[in-house]
């Protein structure tokens, strides 16, 4: 029996109010096949699943959606039957607003009492997930919790959940919806490795279920289920192959050397501020009502200590962090020492973020996008979410060399939401990087990142921790990306220390 279309992308063309995205791109996409898209950062691999899943308006030919067509005879009556009903995307980031539905989430809403209490659970966020008229057997509410493992977060806010639970959380969103056609945006971003292994095991499910699956992914992470793979490249489809003739490794990638003597320039342009000691933590709690988040932690760090913070999804690593970023009122009820002084003792939020560059990727998501990229990163001499005073000529020549660093000043004065999500996160570390900072908290800095960024950036921290006697804290889920100069670890598991060496 002949396969049938799912999908039909036909010479399409895509513009923006600046630029072309999309000229002449097809694809063909048939029962049966499931698709990885493959590529560089900046290669056009998100912005085509948002125009397939009709969020970026077709100046030139045409989408057939032949799923919709093919089922819409039987509901010519329903006029609210759409193809995007059929349709569920799970981006990189959430929209998640509060109980009212009156605003978005802010950052640090986590941590205010008051205010992370006015955010839905996770039980009562997918209870009002609309359903498509066509009603997958498979994904019931109670098989799509099991599924993701959410049953022990079914009574938890949606502001306390961490980055990792927060994705499985949409995933089960997209698959109450019952689609027809499943596009996911980098869907293993910020899964620990056994839910990465899970997840490999889940897309088989979903595949076997009928539901077509169209997914944005690294190329060394291609799960099993995917049958055929698009390689993208300067916002065109390069080629198409099966899934067993794709080489990761044909993924185009330019090395670009460190300017070895810039960055030592900028590491030493500022002052690094001596410190006897830089954490001090001693019997460490935090509850949230029943749950204990962190249970007894003890941790100290010295100036120049290098350390890998690791732990699975929910094992308390942000709230930990929280305390030391000055993010996390509870910290003023802990024993803590930063920078020599006491929490508690007169200092303010301000005076100990001067001393911290930090991202991660709650940063990312709550971060403003109106400002230029520039204009964000200078941003990162005064700790604030955006540049709320005029720029000063000094702070963004440095700003300038830093992007150059981090090969992204080509987007100088581009605005923040008009770039990849990519540049975003790159422009993010050029702001925790600006200041030259005593202490780096970095919390999953490549997520987004493609292979070549990835090693370029890795390269530059281990240069920048060669060069000066910056303390970092580096978290990630994944083995490869911590830098070797990183030879201490934390190793947490639901809020207790696991091992300290």
């Amino acid at each position: 029996m002949p396969q049938k279309n799912i999908l039909t992308i036909d010479n399409i063309q895509v513009r923006t109010a600046t630029h072309t995205l999309f000229r002449n791109l097809s694809l063909v996409i048939k029962s049966g096949e499931n698709w990885a898209i493959v590529g560089e950062s900046g290669s056009g691999k998100s912005a085509l699943l948002q125009t397939i899943a009709s969020n970026l308006p077709i100046s030139d030919g045409k989408i057939v959606y032949h799923f919709y067509e093919d089922t819409r005879q039987h509901y010519l009556t329903d006029t609210s039957f759409t193809a995007q009903k059929m349709m569920a995307i799970v981006g990189s980031k959430h929209q998640f607003r509060n109980l009212a539905n009156t605003k978005d989430f802010y950052y640090q809403q986590r941590y205010n009492a008051s205010d992370s209490e006015d955010a839905p659970t996770v039980k009562s966020y997918l209870q009002k997930v609309g359903s498509n008229t066509i009603v997958n057997p498979v994904w019931t509410f109670e098989y799509t919790i099991q599924q993701l493992k959410l049953e022990l977060l079914l009574d938890k806010q949606l502001i306390k959940l961490s980055n990792g639970e927060t994705k499985r959380l949409l995933i089960a969103a997209a698959l109450l919806k019952h689609p027809s056609l499943l596009l996911l945006d980098n869907p293993l971003t910020g899964l620990d490795v056994q839910t990465r292994v899970e997840f490999n095991q889940l897309i088989t499910q979903i595949a076997t279920s009928g539901i077509t699956i169209v997914m944005v992914t690294s190329p060394k992470e291609i799960p099993d289920a995917i049958t055929h793979v698009a390689v993208m490249h300067n916002l065109a489809i390069e080629k198409t192959v099966l899934k067993e003739a794709f080489k990761p490794g044909e993924i185009k990638q330019q090395q670009v050397p460190v300017n070895l003597d810039e960055l030592q320039n900028l590491i030493h342009s500022t002052s690094n501020t001596s410190f006897s000691t830089i954490i001090s933590m001693e019997n460490i709690n935090i509850r949230y009502g029943d749950k204990q988040v962190l249970n007894n932690i003890n941790w100290k760090i010295l100036p120049g200590e290098r350390w890998a913070l690791l732990g699975p999804n929910g094992a308390g690593k942000s709230t930990l962090l929280s305390l030391v970023n000055g993010d996390n009122p509870q910290a003023y009820a802990n024993h803590i020492v930063l920078f020599d002084r006491k929490r508690g003792t007169g200092e303010s939020i301000w005076d100990i973020k001067k001393k911290i560059g930090f991202v991660s990727p709650e940063l990312h998501q709550y971060f403003p996008t109106e400002s230029s990229c520039l204009q964000v990163i200078e941003s990162g001499f005064y700790d604030t979410l955006g540049l709320f005073r005029p720029s000063n000529p000094a702070k963004t020549a440095v700003a300038l060399r830093w992007m150059k660093l981090l090969q992204i000043d080509n987007n100088v004065q581009k605005p923040f939401k008009n770039v990849t999500a990519s540049t975003q996160r790159l422009c993010l570390l050029a702001r925790a990087l600006v200041k030259n900072p005593p202490l780096l908290i970095l919390d999953e800095p490549c997520q987004g990142l493609d292979a070549q960024q990835q090693q370029h950036f890795k390269y530059l921290l281990e240069l920048i921790c060669q060069n000066s006697n910056t303390t970092l804290i580096y978290v990630t889920h994944y083995q490869q990306e911590i830098p070797e100069v990183a030879d201490k670890v934390l190793r947490l598991d639901n809020g207790k220390v696991v091992s300290c060496i």
